[in-house]
C-alpha cells in the first residue's frame, strides 16, 4: 500500500486553484524557501492565487531555493508552499505593481508522525464532496468516523467544526475547533473560526477577544474582516472599523456590503471626500438595487456639499 506524508492530507483540505489569466499584471515578487536549518529547498511548489483575479498559477523553487513570480497584478494574494515530506505553509500578502515588493523568505518544517494511506485520502475526498454539496450531516458522519479510526488526524476536527458551524450548532463547532488548537495553539485560521462561533452566538465582545489574538495582516477572509468592522461600528469605534472595511474591499473589491459600510464610516468620521470612492465602486458592482438608489443620494449630497 502506497503511503504519503501527512502534508498531503493538509493539501486535500485546501481549495484548488483556478488557472485563468486574470492574475496577470505588471508586478513582480520573489523569495526563497529553506528548511529549518536554513538549507535551500529545491522543487518546492509555490502556488500563487490572486484574490482580485480569482485565479492563479504555480511555479517551483530552483536549486538555490529561489522563486520568482513576474507579470502579476496588484492587490491581495494567497501563496501556498508545498513539498512532499514537509508541512505546507500558506501566507497572504499584498502586491504593488509600480514599486518593488519585499522578498518573501520562509522555511518549511519536516512532516513527522502519522502516515496517510490512499484509502484515507479517498475517504477524505468523499467527505469534502458531501460538504460542498451541502450534505453537512453526512459529511459530519464521514469525518467523525475517519478521525475515530485515525486519532492522529487531529486536523480533521477543523472539518468537523465546519460541519457543525454550517448546521448552526456553534457550541459543538467551537469544541471541535479547540481540539485543533490544543495541537496548534497559534493557528490563525482556528482562532478566527472560534471567533466566528461567538459572533454567530451574538456575543460580539467574546468574538473580539478571539479575533484580537490574530495579527491583523493574517486575517485573509473578507467576510470575517467585514464582521469585525461591523462590531466596531456598533460600538461607534469608527477608526477601528475603517481599517477592517478597507482591508475587506482590498481583498474583495466587489464586496458591496463592505463598500457601503466603508463609505458610511468615512462620513461618520467627517472624511466626506474619501467617502465618494467606495460609494462609486459600490454602484459599479450593484447599480440596480434599492440600496444603490440610497448610495446615489449620498453621492449627490457629497457633490453639493463639496470638499
Amino acid at each position: 500500500m502506497k503511503k504519503t506524508a501527512i502534508a498531503i492530507l493538509v493539501l486535500l483540505l485546501a481549495a484548488g486553484l483556478a488557472f485563468s489569466q486574470s492574475w496577470r499584471g505588471k508586478g513582480r515578487l520573489k523569495g526563497t524557501v529553506t528548511d529549518e536549518q536554513g538549507t535551500p529547498l529545491e522543487g518546492v511548489t509555490v502556488k500563487m492565487y490572486s484574490l482580485r483575479g480569482e485565479s492563479g498559477f504555480e511555479i517551483s523553487t530552483n536549486s538555490r531555493g529561489e522563486w520568482t513570480a513576474s507579470y502579476i497584478r496588484g492587490g491581495g494574494w494567497n501563496i501556498d508552499f508545498e513539498k512532499p515530506g514537509y508541512e505546507p505553509r500558506r501566507i497572504s500578502t499584498s502586491i504593488q505593481e509600480k514599486t518593488n515588493n519585499p522578498a518573501i523568505d520562509i522555511s518549511l518544517k519536516k512532516a513527522e508522525g502519522l502516515m496517510v494511506t490512499d484509502e484515507i485520502k479517498a475517504e477524505l475526498n468523499s467527505g469534502n464532496t458531501l460538504f460542498e454539496e451541502g450534505k453537512y450531516d453526512l459529511a459530519l458522519e464521514a469525518f467523525e468516523d475517519l478521525v475515530a479510526r485515525n486519532p492522529g488526524l487531529y486536523v480533521l476536527y477543523k472539518n468537523i467544526g465546519n460541519c457543525y458551524f454550517a448546521l448552526e450548532q456553534y457550541d459543538k463547532a467551537e469544541e471541535a475547533y479547540r481540539k485543533v488548537l490544543e495541537k496548534e495553539p497559534g493557528n490563525p485560521d482556528i482562532l478566527v473560526l472560534i471567533g466566528n462561533c461567538y459572533a454567530n452566538r451574538n456575543e460580539p465582545e467574546k468574538a473580539m477577544e478571539w479575533y484580537d489574538k490574530v495579527e491583523f495582516e493574517k486575517i485573509s477572509d473578507p467576510t470575517v474582516l467585514y464582521n469585525i468592522g461591523t462590531m466596531f461600528t456598533r460600538q461607534s469605534k469608527f477608526d477601528e472599523a475603517l481599517k477592517y472595511y478597507k482591508r475587506a474591499v482590498t481583498l474583495k473589491p466587489d464586496f458591496t456590503d463592505a463598500l457601503y459600510e466603508l463609505g458610511l464610516t468615512y462620513l461618520a468620521l467627517g472624511r466626506n471626500a474619501e467617502a465618494a470612492g467606495p460609494f462609486e465602486d459600490y454602484l459599479k458592482a450593484d447599480p440596480d438595487s434599492g440600496r444603490a438608489d440610497q448610495v446615489r443620494k449620498f453621492l449627490e449630497f457629497l457633490k453639493k456639499k463639496g470638499p
